[in-house]
């Protein structure tokens, strides 16, 4: 973990001088063009704007020419911490260059608006991609470039920190680490108030700094009239959006219509406030027409599906589709959620139900014990953040809850609908006992009689080894792929093809459970080696395959991450620093047996290409990583973390949930990285069986 943690850090500093190397570049012909009839900028200007950038590659050239060798050279007892003991006591060069940051901000934009020429050259500053890659370089502007040294001191403790935790207490760097830590911390709390109005309002192109907490469709009242919008709560502020209407395959992007600093938002309860809208109610008559005119069109694309007619009419009918649901989720709901500016504006959002707005304010004003300062965003801070939501946003398409839904038959028939809803309250008693408890449960004038029993997870959990090794559930997976003499084992290969074939547009595809009997009767022929297993699969239904992959991994005697490397993978994922995160993981991830890792690259890609579908399928990386992460990371062998006292409530945040996050973090780390550095050789094997 400790060169791993090192690696990451390289890679970093060789990202950050490239930058500043960027920044070198237009210096240099600057200054000689100074002297000369015809100046750019003046010495005092290039002076003021490039104040202390040299130096400030110096020393990191210098530290990292330092580490480099070391870092190559490794050994568990290589030291490192006089380099970083020294990088810290140097950071007095960062104190002037944060002194200066805003003059030289103020002078770039100053020039750029008085010299075309130099405006021209800020826009386009490129900086190498990385050290073996001369040729390739990213565009950048003056002002991203000059920010760099500032976000670099501000994240100095964070690579520390990664690095102490990593330091055993009797190594040798541990106490020039702790030293090295202790002078970053000082420096950093001397500028953080000058830095932090700064952070807060440079993000947020990728949100390191500003964080998206929560995001959801919304619909809100606008003189009447209920608009549909997509909010996004971040740790400072909260910002309404409208989704632009997309036209000839541009990509996805949205409209700013307000936000409001945290600092600066309350809530207004409904009766606060006699001026409050009132709300135009929608009949629930026209909601049910509403409703089955959804099911109706969902029935016409599978009739046409079935018919293999062509993909315009499908088109038709799903753009259709999404039309009526957007109009059902403007119309359905009642709840009013209003929010107040402190300079006098309110909002009032339209909410389904009370848990909901509950839900909102909660964390609102949780977020707000944090927030002490308002501020407000300039119109290109505030188009950054707006463009950044894009790729922030984790809700990407509208939800809706039917409730009371007919689904009609082709004849117009209505052949089911809810009639009640009832709620059956667990007893912590009921932990205690190992038989049955019988419960009733009453809704709307109709009883419920049912058997509950609880099942503690050590159990339910286990991961249990075949005593079968003929089999394939299991059975270890290295054994399996030797014995089919595959790279990736027959049941995995055949279930993706399946629902590549025809589940790939299912609604909650491997969220939703398949038919236990199906399932256990796929296992059952996949454990014998049944011939006639594809022709079973052909006839079954889609979700009892992907419950049936599911098994598998949910099976294995070993986690498909293995147990060896489980605790690693937690530990990484918890790094600070993204760049020695990246390069912690994919290490972690390449020294994988070869049965697991082509197995995992086999899954990944073919779970990237189901998130691809979700306007269609609805699961997004997100939620394929909530069922998966469990599912690929769980260890075999672990104690039970429930209380010492059975009769005690279980509360989500106890550690056994906090692995489960951890779990579906790693997972979904791989699932958004853009590609996996896998050796070739190992991935022209991937393409051999899947051929195969």
């Amino acid at each position: 973990m400790r060169k791993w943690v090192l690696s990451g850090i390289l890679a970093s500093e060789e990202t950050y001088l490239s930058h500043l190397e960027a920044l070198l570049l237009p210096m240099k012909p600057l200054k000689a063009a100074a002297t000369t009839s015809q100046p750019v900028l003046t010495s005092q200007q290039i002076e003021t704007i490039f104040f202390k950038v040299p130096e400030l590659y110096e020393i990191h050239k210098e530290f990292y020419d330092g580490l480099a060798p070391r870092v190559q050279q490794w050994g568990h007892q290589q030291q490192v911490g006089d380099l970083f003991q020294k990088l810290a006591s140097q950071l007095g060069v960062y104190r002037a260059f944060v002194d200066n940051y805003g003059v030289a901000m103020e002078t770039a934009e100053k020039c750029c608006q008085a010299n075309a020429q130099f405006a021209e050259i800020s826009e386009n500053l490129r900086a190498r991609s990385n050290k073996d890659a001369k040729d390739q370089t990213t565009k950048n502007n003056l002002e991203t470039l000059l920010y760099k040294p500032v976000d670099r001191v501000t994240r100095s403790t964070l690579v520390l920190h990664d690095l102490l935790k990593h330091t055993p207490p009797g190594h040798p760097d541990h106490l020039l680490l702790q030293d090295a830590l202790r002078i970053s911390q000082n420096f950093l709390s001397s500028i953080n108030e000058e830095i932090t109005p700064r952070r807060q309002s440079m993000t947020v192109k990728k949100g390191e700094h500003r964080q998206l907490l929560k995001d959801s469709f919304m619909v809100e009242l606008v003189e009447g009239a209920r608009k549909l919008r997509h909010v996004f709560l971040f740790t400072d502020l909260l910002l309404c959006t409208k989704l632009k209407k997309q036209s000839g395959g541009k990509t996805q992007q949205y409209d700013c219509k307000w936000y409001i600093p945290l600092t600066d938002l309350s809530f207004q309860m409904v009766d606060e406030s006699e001026a409050a809208p009132s709300i135009p109610l929608v009949l629930d008559e026209e909601l049910d027409a509403m409703k089955i005119k959804i099911s109706q069109i969902k029935s016409d694309i599978q009739r046409e599906k079935r018919a293999n007619k062509g993909s315009k009419a499908i088109e038709r009918l799903r753009k259709k589709l999404s039309e009526q649901e957007s109009l059902l989720l403007l119309m359905s709901p009642s709840m009013a959620f209003r929010v107040h500016n402190r300079n006098g504006k309110s909002y009032t959002f339209l909410i389904s139900s009370d848990y909901e707005r509950a839900e909102w304010r909660e964390n609102i004003r949780e977020q707000q014990k944090k927030c002490f300062k308002s501020f407000s965003l300039t119109s290109v801070e505030l188009q950054m953040l707006t463009n950044s939501c894009v790729k922030l946003q984790t809700v990407h398409s509208i939800p809706l809850t039917i409730n009371k839904t007919k689904i009609t038959k082709e004849d117009g028939e209505s052949t089911d609908r809810i009639m009640g809803k009832g709620q059956v309250q667990l007893d912590p008693q009921a932990l205690q006992e190992r038989d049955w408890q019988r419960t009733v449960i009453a809704m709307n004038g109709i009883e419920v009689k049912l058997s509950v029993k609880f099942t503690s997870r050590e159990f339910s959990l286990k991961r249990m080894p075949s005593r079968k090794q003929t089999g394939v559930f299991g059975v270890k997976i290295a054994v399996v792929t030797k014995r089919e003499r595959s790279k990736v084992p027959y049941i995995v290969r055949q279930c993706v093809e399946e629902i590549e074939r025809r589940g790939m547009e299912e609604v909650g595809i491997y969220r939703v459970s398949g038919v236990a009997t199906d399932i256990q009767a796929l296992k059952a022929a996949f454990d014998v080696n049944n011939k006639d297993v594809s022709v079973m699969m052909s006839e079954m239904d889609v979700n009892a395959i992907a419950g049936t992959l599911k098994l598998y991994f949910r099976e294995l005697p070993e986690p498909l991450f293995t147990d060896e490397f489980y605790p690693n993978f937690a530990e990484g994922i918890a790094l600070s620093d993204p760049v020695a995160k990246e390069s912690c993981m994919l290490n972690l991830l390449l020294s994988l047996p070869e049965a697991n890792l082509l197995t995992f690259l086999f899954l990944l890609d073919h779970l990237k290409r189901v998130a691809e579908k979700e306007t269609v399928n609805k699961m997004s990386l997100h939620n394929l990583a909530t069922v998966f992460g469990p599912t690929l990371l769980r260890p075999s062998e672990k104690e039970s973390k429930l209380p010492a006292n059975p009769g005690q409530p279980i509360s989500m945040t106890d550690s056994w949930s906090l692995e489960v996050m951890s779990q579906v973090q790693v997972l979904l780390y791989f699932l958004q990285l853009e590609a996996i550095p896998a050796p070739d050789s190992k991935r022209q094997s991937i393409l051999f069986s899947t051929e195969v």
